[in-house]
């Protein structure tokens, strides 16, 4: 199986064939948990919305278009997705715990400026935190998809559902209110390059 590509065992995988999931599993698990962690900066969490991602996609396999010879798009795309139903679960969550007057302390409370504020600790964006942080949502996660899912615009389009046009209109955006943050990032040179494309 190490020999097809991803685009055939995602024909073998629509087939019900859980050996060729498996081998797109392994090839791409660790890039998926990747984005999860760098997007929630906490393990647990990453580890939870990776094996989320993939019962998703398993069983979705029968709907879902693998519109690129990499799963990586539809992966990440649907890791997005898997994150964004998590942090608005936690929101409500946190509603209702304040509605019925519960003091107690909020342990997953995850709301996603949090998580990017944490995120400054990393050495990746030490430098561009202050500025990340400042960036709408949108713009943050496209970042995250071209840098830290290592997606290509089109593949990014693809995996947010969302024209190529309006990728690069978010980049354009995100550098513009970046400014000068990009000028510093030694600890991650690739950064400024992918954004600069």
């Amino acid at each position: 199986m190490a020999s097809l590509t991803d685009a055939q065992l995602w024909s073998r995988a629509q087939r019900d064939d859980t050996a060729a999931f498996g081998e797109l599993y392994r090839r791409h698990a660790r890039s998926v948990q990747s984005y999860c962690l760098w997007r929630t900066v906490a393990q647990q969490v990453a580890e939870e919305a990776t094996s989320t991602v993939f019962l998703e996609v398993w069983r979705r396999r029968g709907r879902l278009e693998l519109r690129t010879e990499t799963a990586a798009p539809l992966l990440l795309g649907v890791a997005s997705n898997v994150l964004r139903n998590f942090w608005r679960s936690q929101r409500r969550h946190a509603r209702a715990l304040e509605r019925i007057g519960r003091s107690e302390p909020r342990l997953a409370a995850w709301d996603e400026d949090e998580v990017i504020a944490r995120v400054d600790a990393m050495a990746e964006v030490r430098e561009a935190g202050t500025a990340i942080r400042a960036l709408p949502s949108k713009e943050r996660e496209v970042l995250a998809l071209l840098v830290w899912g290592e997606l290509s615009y089109a593949e990014t389009a693809i995996a947010l559902d969302v024209p190529i046009g309006t990728v690069r209109s978010r980049v354009s955006r995100a550098r513009s209110r970046l400014g000068e943050a990009f000028a510093d990032l030694s600890s991650r040179p690739t950064l400024a390059e992918d954004l600069l494309q």
